[in-house]
């Protein structure tokens, strides 16, 4: 029998998934500062640590946005995938927009 995850376990799915991609494309600054973020973004998910949570996941937006013509196309679509997962676990995300 599978439970479907809730959507916080959902949003800390994806930043470790997010991470576990990031690592397999050619790294620069960008990549591990992204990297590093999302490491500390899954574990503030999971701790339910809101604060944690805003400061990471707006820096790793605002870097996305920064570098979106150097990075993957697919990583903004992961990156709003998190943001939608924890806007439905309750989390107010809309102000971490960059």
């Amino acid at each position: 029998m599978t439970t479907t995850p809730s959507a916080r376990d959902k949003a800390a799915q994806d930043a470790a998934a997010l991470v576990s991609y990031l690592r397999t494309v050619p790294s620069d600054a960008v990549i591990t500062d992204l990297i590093d973020l999302g490491e500390h973004l899954e574990r503030a998910i999971r701790a339910f640590h809101m604060e944690a949570i805003r400061f990471r996941a707006f820096t790793m937006s605002r870097l996305i946005k920064q570098h979106h013509e150097t990075l993957p196309a697919d990583v903004s679509v992961r990156m709003d995938a998190i943001l939608q997962d924890l806007e439905a676990a309750g989390f107010q995300t809309r102000s971490v927009t960059a």
